[in-house]
């Protein structure tokens, strides 16, 4: 039962557009139209839009493999890269989505271990993330983790507004 994480390249492009669109809409398929879905998965999860964020060195996404299977992916931002401006002092966790096979296995706990080790190196003290509010399984989840509700953002899903909880949590940084 090993998770191994490793950092995403260029070369997993196909892999980490399959991965996002298959988790996103497991995820939301049961909560959204199929119409807004596609709409959100074509324009989230294109080739061009994936390259970009990949290429943007203020982002960065993960794998996280569950015995050598993949099993999901996280994607983090600091500085300018953070979809809201937090200040410099924080590294958004922007997406972190688990296949529903893999759930339960302790790999959500290891990419947040992850986030934190990153947060650490680069000197940032605070660690934030978006969080549906009806996602009450991924929010019981954070507060585990030591999040705590900090504000609140829009998320639009085609013309529907819906609301995520901002969840925050303090990191110690390593002193260099």
């Amino acid at each position: 039962m090993a998770i191994e994480i490793k950092k995403c390249t260029l070369e997993n492009l196909s892999a980490l557009q399959k991965m996002s669109t298959e988790t996103f809409r497991d995820t939301f398929k049961d909560h959204n139209t199929a119409e807004d879905l596609q709409n959100y998965l074509e324009r989230a999860y294109n080739t061009e839009q994936l390259r970009t964020e990949l290429l943007n060195t203020d982002s960065a996404f993960y794998f996280s493999y569950y015995n050598n299977e993949l099993a999901g992916y996280l994607k983090i931002n600091i500085n300018e890269a953070q979809t809201e401006t937090n200040g410099t002092e924080f590294l958004e966790v922007e997406k972190i989505y688990i296949q529903t096979d893999f759930k339960g296995k302790a790999i959500g706990t290891a990419l947040i271990q992850k986030t934190t080790e990153l947060a650490s190196k680069y000197q940032k003290s605070k660690i934030w993330l978006g969080v549906w509010e009806q996602n009450f399984a991924a929010i019981a989840f954070y507060e585990r983790l030591g999040f705590v509700q900090t504000g609140n953002h829009t998320f639009f899903m085609g013309d529907k507004e819906q609301t995520d909880f901002i969840m925050t949590k303090e990191v110690k940084k390593i002193k260099e």
